[in-house]
């Protein structure tokens, strides 16, 4: 069967995003032991403003290391309005780094310029043009309203990052508990990294001791469409990864779906059922990309969960 998936092209799986402040030398010496799918050392909020400078030599000096260590090293910079982005930039920019995220995206107008950054330093460092992916930050309501277009503005993003605490600030309203008062952001972040072919990233769950409300948490953003969350502690990493990978139950049901469909195409039918559930296009089109997806983890050689 040759049907379209309707997944990512060129599958990035970054489900758990580690941030580590940038100031922190200990802290990112340890992390180097950890797991995530992605380190974030953090030049921006974890970082007081008397530290940016020793934590921009503090990060650049472990980036080696963390890369080393085999997770995708994405340093989060301090927003174009602060005026430092780009020395932050160029402190960070070289071969070591998969990407780099930045805090407050009001409009495409702004990836084009980081952008235009990041070509120069490129350049200066002997790298290819494009080398040095985009992970935008959609965290006020101007960058909602604009979320396509900061999500398709240039071939470096691989994924928006949602910031809930930001955004609530920026709206004037309380962050509650059930967070009601996100569903329209991160549904419509969901719908616009999804059209334009990259990840949507959720934001972070601030309550560490707290594993069951973390996982709540990150079922809740799976449902919007994000495939990955970022973790303020490691005790979260674990659970982010099981959250958003496929379960070894679903990966079966879905190799169930495709092989019906299958037979059902054999015999000159276009849908058919199974546990007494209509399998058409749409439903194996889902089952093949969790297929895509879970080989594309490894979960399907038997390394997910299977809960």
């Amino acid at each position: 069967m040759s049907m379209e998936t309707g997944v990512t092209s060129a599958i990035t799986a970054i489900r758990s995003l580690l941030f580590v402040p940038g100031n922190q030398p200990g802290m990112l010496d340890k992390a180097m032991g950890l797991k995530p799918d992605a380190f974030i050392p953090d030049l921006e909020d974890s970082v007081p403003a008397d530290e940016k400078t020793n934590a921009r030599k503090v990060t650049a000096a472990r980036i080696a290391g963390l890369a080393a260590a085999g997770a995708k090293v994405i340093p989060r910079v301090n927003s174009m309005d602060t005026g430092i982005m780009e020395e932050d930039l160029a402190a960070v920019v070289g071969p070591d780094i998969y990407g780099v995220s930045v805090g407050k995206i009001y409009t495409a107008d702004d990836i084009r310029k980081i952008s235009g950054i990041l070509s120069e330093l490129e350049r200066r460092a002997g790298l290819q043009d494009g080398h040095v992916k985009l992970l935008p930050w959609i965290e006020t309501a101007m960058a909602v309203a604009h979320a396509y277009e900061v999500s398709a503005a240039s071939p470096r993003i691989v994924g928006v990052a949602f910031g809930a605490e930001d955004f609530t600030n920026d709206m004037g309203v309380e962050r509650t508990e059930d967070e009601q008062e996100t569903i329209y952001a991160r549904s419509a972040i969901g719908v616009a990294a999804r059209a334009a072919g990259v990840l949507a990233l959720d934001t972070p769950f601030f309550s560490f001791r707290d594993p069951d409300g973390l996982r709540a948490n990150a079922q809740d953003a799976k449902k919007y469409g994000f495939k990955g969350k970022f973790a303020i502690h490691p005790a979260q990493i674990d659970i982010i990864n099981e959250t958003f990978s496929p379960s070894l139950t679903e990966i079966e049901y879905a190799r169930r779906v495709v092989a019906a469909f299958e037979e059902a195409e054999r015999i000159g039918r276009g849908s058919t059922s199974l546990d007494g559930k209509v399998i058409d296009v749409p439903v194996v089109k889902r089952a093949q990309a969790l297929l895509v997806l879970a080989e594309a983890m490894g979960v399907s050689a038997g390394l997910g969960n299977s809960s």
